[in-house]
């Protein structure tokens, strides 16, 4: 079976984006599977609209379609425990500790991703959990968004998106913001509400720490100049790693001189068997200020009309 030669329309994979539930009704999908007849071993079978895969662009409104997800970048260089970060914090949601006050967890349409993220984190028989796998521009897990959505309140329901990109996206974008590799980067910069800034506590202690500062600084420097006043928080990873005083202190002078509003926290998933409830209390505050975490009001121009009420902005006399 031919996939759909039609922008953005994914089928056999996804629903079509015509609204067709049977493909051979939709004519560019028809055209493109002539010679192909179509697969009837399962007629009563209904494709749905997501794979349970990480999301990409393209999927954005099919969530967008019960209202507004708030994003969360998750950015930092090559190998500074992002994805660790995510795989934690999924593994904590399943065993019924994710420290969001009065909230519950409601679904997730990328429940596929998520497990991928954290599987090489999960004991299995004959093998002790690791690290997961880097997220590579090529081949691997696929790299996009991974969705959650938690119950508040009777009625009321929160969507967010987290990112899950290569290091080497936000290497680039941070150095030329309009580079070709950076541009994953420079979409996520544009489009997110929030931004978590990952801090390697290992590789700033590490033999390349010079390296490590630089690219930190870099970003931190492209990310002041394009933030819009959204909310960024520092996270310094693999915090069981000590840092040099001098080398943390000019890394938060640089920070600081150009996010002058910025939260730090710390968080660590080594840890010995006497710091295992504080490092559980670091990844659970860490989320639970995040999935607290407000989208910036939009202010509306003034109306210069007969009527305050924002619907007439639109003909209004002027």
């Amino acid at each position: 079976m031919k996939p759909c030669p039609a922008t953005n329309c994914f089928i056999p994979q996804t629903t079509c984006t015509e609204g067709h539930l049977d493909p051979a009704e939709c004519p560019v999908w028809s055209r493109a599977n002539l010679e192909e007849p179509a697969d009837a071993e399962n007629p009563d079978e209904l494709i749905l609209p997501w794979t349970g895969a990480a999301l990409g662009r393209s999927d954005l409104g099919f969530v967008a379609g019960q209202g507004r997800s708030t994003m969360i970048a998750v950015i930092g260089p090559e190998n500074a425990g992002k994805t660790t970060l995510l795989a934690a914090w999924y593994l904590m949601i399943g065993r019924g500790t994710h420290g969001v006050q009065d909230a519950t967890f409601a679904g997730s349409y990328t429940l596929s991703g998520w497990e991928a993220v954290a599987r090489a984190m999960q004991w299995e028989p004959g093998a002790a959990p690791e690290f997961p796998p880097h997220t590579s521009t090529q081949g691997g897990r696929e790299k996009g968004l991974l969705h959650l959505s938690f119950h508040t309140a009777p009625g009321s329901r929160r969507d967010y998106l987290f990112t899950d990109a290569p290091g080497l996206w936000f290497q680039k974008w941070a150095l030329n913001e309009r580079s070709a590799e950076g541009a994953g980067g420079a979409w996520i910069a544009a489009n997110a509400d929030a931004f978590l800034i990952v801090a390697d506590s290992a590789a700033l202690a590490g033999p390349d720490r010079s390296s490590a500062r630089s690219s930190l600084q870099f970003l931190a420097r492209r990310l002041a100049a394009s933030r819009r006043g959204r909310p960024v928080i520092l996270v310094w990873t693999k915090s069981d790693v000590a840092v040099d005083p001098e080398m943390k202190r000019s890394i938060l002078d640089a920070i600081s001189s150009q996010i002058p509003d910025y939260e730090e926290f710390q968080v660590s998933v080594r840890y010995s068997d006497e710091a295992h409830i504080a490092a559980l209390k670091n990844l659970s505050d860490l989320f639970n200020h995040v999935l607290n975490i407000r989208k910036l009001l939009q202010i509306l121009p003034p109306a210069n009309a007969s009527s305050n009420d924002p619907l007439f902005l639109v003909g209004a006399r002027r």
